[in-house]
């Protein structure tokens, strides 16, 4: 099967293999259990599985990395979702009394979904993506992981690709997955500026003076805005595209522009008559002159599913799982290579199981040879070599650069935690 066709009849015969010799459980498990600072944390928390012909099935949890390894193995889930951790195990909450199985604490999440970009951008729409709108993915992770470690202090953020057309964010600090869901709605709430169904118009307005977090999103889309929004999706060429950022400026300014433009074909020089007009409504009016802001933000500000976010009970795709439609495996983005991040070249299945049956090198046939001579931790060593002989390697190492992170923390907190029991 060549590399980049995938073909979704083939995955039932492939996720057998997936789950047997190449998901990365060590560090799945590694993550989850968060370094054991917390009782049972891992064994209260609810994963949901979507199987073949769409039967899902929630409330699964389980004790050790071992059980889940094993029960993944037998389900072969098409699509993994985690959960909250609850007061008691998931996989038993019929048996508790009524009322007092509860969600206690969950990874703050977001959810970033192309589709919710529909309405400014003209290369693709629906579950589409290309390269010239998956900007859009970038300039959010941008926005969102600097007000997320600066404005909230938190460190331990994992970005994760879903697999077809969007991104999520776990933030993973103690002090985010203990977040109400009063605290969890202002989060939201605070990073929220794109507002309105499909019947608004204006869907951003801004207000002196304008917000510190406002002014620093803005100055990551002046960034990409020349080349994206000008160049690449051409919202001052064509006329349609035209008249829909006419239609967000105010109306006084909108007949002298419709003017200008009739002289004027070049977008960057109609974006800067654009600036001119908004800079002499300001030395004139007291409102309404930052609209050249406000169609930035509207074109490229980032678009956030607030509901996921909210919930401590939402269940969000898990990294690493498959996605079923185009084959891509949920993969970690390292925010050192954002820019260059391509959710085209993320490997597919079938490409990765194709690389595990490429001939073995000779250091790899002797490493086996060793194996089989000091058997006890062959079949882990083995399953760490598989995977690093395939495309899937670079995305579980950056995985393990973020857990290293984590787990520095972690032993700060048990350290903490001695002395405090030395002191009593």
């Amino acid at each position: 099967m060549p590399s980049s066709d995938y073909d979704q009849a083939s995955l039932p015969d492939l996720l057998p293999l997936y789950y047997r010799r190449l998901f990365p459980f060590s560090q799945y498990y590694r993550w989850l259990n968060y370094g054991g600072v917390q009782k049972n944390y891992f064994q209260n928390r609810e994963f949901s599985f979507t199987l073949k012909d769409d039967i899902y099935v929630r409330y699964q949890s389980f004790s050790t990395q071992n059980e889940l390894e094993k029960e993944m193995q037998k389900m072969n889930p098409y699509k993994i979702d985690i959960g909250a951790i609850y007061s008691h195990r998931p996989n038993q909450h019929n048996t508790v009394k009524s009322g007092t199985f509860q969600a206690l604490e969950k990874e703050l999440v977001f959810d970033i979904d192309m589709t919710d970009y529909d309405d400014v951008r003209s290369c693709c729409s629906a579950a589409d993506i290309c390269s010239k709108c998956w900007t859009l993915m970038t300039i959010a992770i941008r926005i969102l992981d600097r007000a997320l470690r600066e404005d909230f202090g938190f460190q331990h953020l994992l970005w994760v690709y879903s697999g077809r057309r969007g991104v999520h964010c776990w933030v993973c600090d103690e002090a985010a997955r203990k977040l109400s869901v009063a605290a969890r709605s202002a989060v939201a709430e605070y990073l929220s500026l794109v507002k309105g169904g499909e019947e608004t118009v204006k869907k951003v307005v801004l207000l002196d003076p304008i917000h510190p977090f406002i002014r620093e999103s803005l100055s990551v889309v002046e960034d990409y805005f020349t080349q994206y929004a000008l160049h690449e999706q051409e919202i001052l060429s064509r006329k349609e595209s035209v008249d829909k950022v006419l239609a967000l400026v105010p109306e006084d300014v909108r007949k002298d522009l419709q003017q200008d433009f009739q002289n004027e074909k070049k977008p960057e020089n109609r974006w800067k008559l654009v600036k001119d007009q908004a800079n002499r409504k300001k030395a004139t009016s007291k409102k309404g002159h930052h609209f050249e802001k406000e169609i930035m933000l509207q074109y490229c500000y980032p678009r956030l599913d607030v509901n996921v976010s909210k919930g401590v009970n939402h269940l969000l795709k898990s990294p690493f799982s498959v996605h079923p439609k185009t084959g891509r495996i949920s993969v970690p983005i390292d925010l050192k290579e954002l820019d260059t991040f391509d959710p085209f070249a993320v490997p597919t299945i079938s490409l990765i199981c194709e690389e595990l049956d490429r001939p073995r090198t000779g250091e790899e046939e002797s490493e086996d040879m060793e194996e089989k001579e000091n058997e006890k931790d062959a079949t882990e060593r083995r399953k760490i070599r598989d995977y690093k002989r395939t495309s899937l390697a670079k995305y579980v190492k950056y995985f393990d650069r973020f857990l290293d992170g984590m787990a520095r923390t972690w032993k700060g907190e048990l350290l903490k935690k001695s002395d405090l029991e030395k002191e009593f």
